[in-house]
């Protein structure tokens, strides 16, 4: 039977000074709203009263969850597919960048249908993924015949098994935060890498939004990071942040997004003039793009 969760401390780094920070509603599926708190230590947000694991599955069920479902109804699905296409080859350059590895074991968490894990694969990578969601899998098969594990299966890998890591906006839905990032350290290899993209709240399009951020995306998002957040989080577990890259498209999608939710139907013109604005001032502060990859050592 679920229950709700109901934080007295917070979720990061244990310390009791949190407050209450905003309000944001679920435009995705229910419509219900949630209180966002914050932490006075180390400035994560999080949602508060949420479903646990067991019971935040009616959350997903829509098909405007395109993580999910691969869905192109709509203008700004249209467009997150084209980015997609984009953002998946700057991915790959960035991992071989950084490991300077053209190929080897990557393991790819909250895969969605797959499309990732399928273009590494298409590079000579040796690609595996995990999914919490059964009918992800099943799209990841009919979709790229990708075969992907349940997520559980993460506790069950051996040890140092992976080159590279990835969680590409995951580490916000995942309720056993501390065991995730325990089990990730203890898959990767000693050299090799971790690339965490979460959606940043200290960003431009985040404070230009409010609770209609798009990226709040509550309740599915249980954590909203901030860099000095993922910071204390890392150094809990005994991880180092090596760099931080700015993901450049993601202020546009999440803004073109925020829009709709602000104003009913939303200006096009409008979230993109806002998002170019968001990413104007990654160029003075790159650690305010509206979503970030960590890349992580052990």
């Amino acid at each position: 039977m679920s229950s709700i969760i109901s934080y007295t401390a917070c979720p990061v780094c244990g310390s009791s000074a949190i407050h209450y920070a905003l309000k944001a509603v679920d435009h995705t599926v229910s419509g219900e709203s949630f209180d966002i708190l914050q932490c006075a230590n180390c400035s994560v947000r999080f949602t508060q009263d949420i479903p646990d694991s067991s019971g935040i599955g009616r959350y997903y069920r829509s098909e405007a969850y395109i993580s999910h479902t691969n869905t192109r109804k709509g203008i700004v699905n249209n467009l997150y597919h084209l980015a997609r296409r984009f953002t998946r080859g700057s991915k790959k350059k960035l991992i071989r960048r950084t490991t300077g590895l053209s190929k080897g074991d990557l393991l790819d968490i909250g895969a969605g249908t797959g499309a990732f894990v399928h273009y590494m694969q298409g590079a000579g990578w040796n690609a595996a993924g995990l999914e919490p969601d059964a009918e992800a899998i099943k799209n990841a098969a009919a979709l790229f015949n990708v075969t992907l594990k349940p997520s559980a299966s993460l506790f069950e890998l051996p040890s140092e098994r992976f080159d590279v890591i990835t969680l590409w906006h995951v580490l916000e839905h995942v309720h056993s935060l501390h065991d995730y990032m325990e089990q990730i350290k203890r898959l990767c290899r000693p050299d090799g890498r971790i690339f965490i993209a979460v959606p940043n709240y200290t960003s431009y399009d985040a404070k230009k939004y409010g609770g209609d951020w798009a990226a709040y995306d509550v309740p599915r998002h249980l954590y909203h990071f901030s860099p000095a957040s993922m910071e204390i989080l890392t150094e809990k577990h005994g991880l180092t942040i090596k760099r931080i890259q700015p993901m450049w498209l993601d202020s546009f999608y999440v803004s073109l997004l925020s829009e709709k939710y602000k104003h009913g139907r939303g200006n096009i013109l409008r979230g993109l003039w806002n998002g170019l604005v968001s990413d104007n001032h990654i160029f003075y502060n790159s650690r305010r793009a509206s979503s970030l990859i960590y890349i992580i050592s052990r």
